[in-house]
């Protein structure tokens, strides 16, 4: 079996300041952001170099905070390979517009950054009644929202999934769950909980295939068991680079070594099938 490779989660970052100017969320810039800063051409290379067919590019945040400028910029240079995800203040009273208006220009979906490199989580805004109208817009467009948060944020999930059905919700980094008890991780069951919401999406990146590894857990066990509580319909790789440290092609390796216990059909989903079901425009 051939598996063709899409990734739900690389960064860009321009080297054009005057054009692109930093503005991080909550004041403070990414480190990573600084140390690798990844232009959409060096992206491109990456994705050449490690067999990556297409990618949906999540807008850094904590490098532009709410200006989508770049990412869209660069995905539509590109449009036969990537669709760019950004982030929009969804408390702001013009939040409807604000989406209406970067749609128009290309964004694919979007992400709720409640915290992570730079700041601790804080999900009180995403279950907050001024963030609704923004999920009723994302519901009638047929896009995806990411949710960036850790496991305080998951009772919150849970409620945006009950209220939003029609809203894919794609857990960054799964919500970073604890897995380092082994089988039959009870420490997670916060994460296998969101099983019974069919719209919950887990985004597996360098993280959990690290944690995988750490204690009691072990690749062999926890995935297997990720896909028969979710599906691997719901599940989908995402690379983290150039946050996370390595090449593409390196961190691509890694996430095939460690899910090498999925079935082919398994990792025909998360691999590439899945994430064409979330964007749309990443099919082929």
């Amino acid at each position: 079996m051939v598996l063709r490779f899409i990734d739900i989660h690389p960064h860009v970052i321009s080297d054009d300041e005057g054009r692109y100017p930093p503005a991080p969320l909550f004041g403070k810039r990414s480190d990573w952001s600084q140390e690798r800063p990844c232009t959409v051409e060096t992206l491109i290379a990456a994705m050449d170099e490690a067999g990556v067919a297409k990618a949906a590019v999540v807008h850094s945040s904590t490098t532009y905070g709410f200006d989508n400028s770049y990412v869209v910029d660069a995905c539509n240079a590109y449009p036969d390979r990537l669709v760019p995800v950004g982030s929009v203040d969804v408390l702001d009273p013009d939040a409807v517009g604000t989406i209406r208006e970067w749609v128009g220009k290309g964004l694919a979906g979007l992400r709720v950054f409640t915290g992570g490199s730079t700041k601790e989580f804080d999900a009180s805004e995403l279950d907050d009644p001024r963030a609704y109208p923004a999920w009723e817009l994302l519901g009638e467009l047929g896009q995806p929202m990411c949710i960036q948060t850790g496991a305080v944020g998951l009772d919150a999930v849970t409620s945006l999934a009950k209220r939003f059905p029609q809203v894919p919700i794609i857990l960054d980094h799964l919500a970073r769950p604890d897995v380092t008890d082994g089988p039959p991780y009870a420490a997670a069951k916060s994460l296998f909980a969101l099983a019974a919401y069919p719209s919950i999406y887990l985004k597996l990146s360098p993280r959990i295939m690290s944690d995988s590894t750490k204690g009691a857990a072990t690749p062999e066990t926890f995935f297997p068991k990720l896909a028969a509580e979710f599906g691997a319909q719901r599940m989908a790789w995402g690379s983290n680079f150039p946050t996370s440290p390595g090449t593409l092609a390196e961190i691509k390796a890694t996430a095939e070594k460690r899910l090498a216990s999925l079935s082919e059909a398994d990792r025909e989903w998360v691999f590439g099938k899945t994430a064409q079901k979330l964007y749309r425009r990443l099919a082929d």
